[in-house]
């Protein structure tokens, strides 16, 4: 770390902001902020892994920064439910220890995830009520209540001796929102009122025009399109999207169709959502089975995997092999889900199955209404802006265009100052002018079966390049004087067929004994010597003959 980091504790005129994900990036949101000789950490989420990343499906911050001072942190306030805010929890939490504090609803989902974990007892979670106000150490903590596509997501105005700061997390402006309250318009005005120095806030949408719009226009448009159809109906969306749920079983109920769910995710959010008085207005969701019985005009199916997940339910019925649910010639599949970025071939890869199946599809293409966002268009940030009435502006929660973008909407908006802090940026709000003052670590960890693993790791790099160019390897015997007693052994995996291309592999044996006979006798003696001729020389041959450097490693036997 460098200076100011390393000099102490948040002095108790300070008020810093710190990101650690989520700031440069979508998704996996850690953020800190440091005052009096504290630190409050608000949301600790993933991402997701990629074509980039083979063998890793979870990727999260890397907490070093705080987890060095964890004796220093007051606690966690989680603002929602979403992966990219509580997914990281049940593994980085027993590194940090601290005090865990979210809404009924959150906490609903948080307990299962950390009882998968074995940590459900031993990571203690304060429930606060809709529009709470608490004290975390030196942070006093007022929840406002905002609208998005998961119950109950709140803003955080976080108050301080320094000055206070409006944290929003994630958040739209829905007059319609069919889940939950409205957004607390009153209650954000008050806190512009009694005075913001600064405002983190959304950067998602802000390269959109207009608003988001409402999940009230989703349903009426849901409930027009299901209409049109009178074989099986599936609707593919976010687990997560409660009011999405509420409005699927509205839309199916006036057309004399019952409704099951499809996937596990699904499940846990219907019943943590029963837990906290949402979804009890509609009909019994039927499980798979039950659905199965019922005619195919009379049953609609909500299925997770918008996004192509190969495992998902969505992903097992295209190809044929879920245990319970089966689509025929004239079948529709209703995609109400955005595309994420990143996830378009394999969306791609399933709707051509699906097509390939005779079935109809239909996507944000065909309908403008069949999903809305969760994240505030221009209009909607301007908005926030004239309620707030921030001194600062520090744009989060996207890339570095929509940060950047974000800020010069504040400055727009009469803004006096807007700071771009991508992750790892220790931005100093107060006293005085805000600056940046440091620049400290900020990595990701990649769940690696059922170890965490840094992404920047050797294991890692040579996954990759495995994935690109292949790998060999070679085992050579030697005696101890250096000579060789058998040929050596090559196998090439994702490069060539040895057991076909005979020429090759001749080729290879015997640039790797070339190499061990080439050395000068004293060389031969020296394990690393020979290991890294022969590791050269066959990766010469391999580059010459294929194009690509692939990996190689070598055993070396010594008699």
């Amino acid at each position: 770390m460098s200076s100011y980091a390393e000099a102490g504790e948040p002095g108790d005129d300070e008020l810093l902001f710190l990101s650690l994900g989520g700031a440069g990036e979508i998704g996996m949101n850690l953020n800190l902020y440091g005052h009096a000789g504290a630190w409050l950490m608000v949301d600790l989420g993933i991402t997701f892994g990629d074509e980039e990343t083979p063998g890793i499906d979870v990727i999260m911050p890397d907490p070093t920064f705080i987890e060095e001072r964890a004796d220093t942190l007051a606690g966690l306030v989680l603002t929602h439910a979403h992966e990219d805010h509580i997914g990281a929890v049940p593994h980085l939490w027993p590194r940090l220890r601290c005090p865990l504090y979210a809404t009924p609803f959150t906490a609903s989902i948080l307990r299962r995830k950390l009882d998968e974990a074995g940590l459900k007892d031993k990571a203690p979670i304060t429930e606060i009520p809709l529009s709470g106000r608490f004290d975390v150490g030196p942070f006093n903590i007022e929840l406002i209540t905002l609208t998005h596509s998961i119950p109950e997501p709140n803003a955080c105005v976080i108050r301080t001796g320094a000055g206070s700061v409006m944290h929003t997390g994630d958040w739209k402006l829905d007059p319609d929102p069919r889940v939950g309250p409205s957004t607390d318009e009153a209650a954000l005005i008050r806190a512009g009122e009694e005075g913001i120095l600064a405002m983190v806030c959304d950067s998602t949408n802000v390269l959109v025009q207009g608003s988001s719009g409402s999940e009230g226009e989703v349903r009426e448009t849901l409930t027009d399109m299901i209409g049109r159809f009178d074989n099986r109906v599936i609707v593919a969306c976010f687990a997560s999207n409660v009011a999405r749920l509420d409005s699927i079983a509205h839309a199916a109920a006036a057309h004399d169709r019952s409704v099951g769910l499809v996937g596990r995710s699904l499940w846990r959010f219907y019943e943590a959502s029963q837990e906290n008085g949402y979804l009890t207005d509609i009909p019994r969701f039927l499980s798979p089975k039950e659905a199965a019985l019922l005619p195919r005009d009379k049953v609609l199916l909500i299925c997770t995997g918008s996004q192509g997940e190969p495992r998902s339910a969505l992903a097992r019925i295209a190809r044929d092999d879920h245990p319970d649910v089966a689509l025929d010639r004239g079948d529709a599949v209703i995609f109400s889900s955005r595309v994420i970025p990143g996830n378009e071939k394999s969306i791609g890869r399933l709707q051509n199955r699906l097509t390939e199946r005779g079935v109809e599809l239909l996507t944000t293409h065909d309908e403008k209404h069949i999903h809305v966002s969760g994240h505030p268009a221009r209009d909607e940030l301007a908005q926030m802006y004239q309620w707030i009435r921030p001194k600062i502006a520090v744009p989060v929660h996207g890339e570095m265009r929509h940060m950047q973008a974000h800020a010069q909407l504040a400055r727009e908006c009469q803004v006096p100052e807007a700071h771009l802090a991508p992750n790892g940026t220790l931005l100093k709000l107060a006293p005085g002018q805000a600056e940046v003052v440091d620049e400290v670590f900020s990595g990701r960890l990649a769940l690696d079966g059922n170890r965490l693993i840094s992404m920047g790791s050797g294991a890692l790099r040579e996954r990759r390049k495995m994935l690109h160019s292949g790998a060999a390897v070679v085992t050579v015997v030697i005696d101890e004087t250096g000579g060789l007693q058998a040929d050596p052994q090559v196998s090439t995996h994702g490069v060539f067929d040895l057991e076909e291309d005979y020429e090759i592999a001749d080729s290879l044996i015997d640039s790797a004994a070339d190499a061990v006979d080439d050395l000068p006798r004293k060389s031969r003696l020296n394990d690393d010597h020979v290991h890294e001729a022969v590791r050269l020389a066959v990766r010469r041959l391999l580059r010459a003959l294929c194009g690509k450097r692939p990996t190689v490693d070598v055993h070396l036997v010594r008699l």
